[in-house]
């Protein structure tokens, strides 16, 4: 199976589907990433707050896959953020991870009551330039936010990774990382399945002989987003890679873009500072 790779606006090379592990315990991490990595996986997104990073690093070094065949992304939490907190922040992920650096590291949350995503990018910059990650973007991440990343004049984002799902497509958003020149990658992706009973999807789902999920999924591909689904089942970590020998016609794409609803699985986050 060939996956589908995107490039960064800093040259680098990203799987565009990616396995996540968000509420995924630390004790059933290494399993579930093994499963992930023996399905074809070479990208995985963890986080510092989700407390697996230590199982996803067992998995790693398990799998006797080289450095360089893998793709790992952390995210800074919200309490982390600040020029002096975000390197040791890193170098602790780094540590659970046991890797020496990761391939792009994420600003979690801009977390706008506590006004310090600004310096924290400063520092991203540098840790970056440090080589102790090769890419740095942000996650959830506002056009006004990105805008006041970008009027710094250094480095723009790789990435933004926000909620999108059909339920909810964040448009402004989408439009906005596409004008500065950042990918977005899609949290959430089936809205935790919300969206897979839709009777639009269904329809979708038995005319290609294919799952829900895999429609909702290459609906996100083919509109170039990255995607990072969950599972904790091999049978589904398989399937929901299994997504690359079949299109969408322009009109179900539109079906689909119909179903948006305002509705989030998750924090807005205008208003959350965790």
């Amino acid at each position: 199976m060939t996956i589908p790779t995107v490039t960064l606006n800093d040259g680098v090379t990203m799987p565009q589907i990616g396995f996540g592990v968000f509420q995924v315990p630390d004790a059933e991490t290494t399993a579930a990433v093994a499963s992930a990595l023996e399905a074809g996986y070479r990208s995985i997104d963890t986080a510092a707050v989700y407390g697996n990073e230590a199982g996803v690093g067992k998995a790693l070094a398990q799998s006797g896959l080289a450095r360089d065949e893998l793709f790992v992304t952390t995210k800074l939490w919200n309490t982390d953020q600040g020029r002096e907190s975000a390197r040791p922040a890193l170098e602790a992920s780094l540590a659970r991870l046991g890797l020496e650096q990761v391939d792009l590291y994420l600003i979690h949350w801009p977390a706008p009551g506590r006004g310090r995503y600004v310096e924290t990018w400063q520092a991203f910059e540098e840790l970056r330039e440090s080589g102790l990650t090769r890419s740095i973007g942000v996650s959830n991440f506002r056009p006004e936010d990105l805008e006041a990343i970008v009027a710094l004049g250094g480095t723009v984002p790789a990435v933004n990774q926000v909620e999108v799902h059909p339920q909810l497509q964040q448009r402004d958003i989408q439009e906005a990382d596409a004008r500065l020149g950042i990918l977005t990658e899609a949290w959430s992706p089936l809205a935790k399945a919300g969206v897979l009973g839709d009777p639009v999807v269904t329809e979708i789902a038995a005319a290609h002989d294919r799952t829900p999920a895999q429609v909702v999924l290459r609906w996100h591909l083919e509109q170039g987003r990255i995607v990072i689904p969950k599972s904790v089942t091999p049978s589904r970590i398989a399937e929901n890679l299994a997504i690359t020998d079949f299109t969408l016609t322009s009109d179900e794409v539109a079906r689909i873009d119909g179903l948006e609803a305002g509705r989030r699985t998750g924090p807005d986050p205008a208003t959350f500072n965790g």
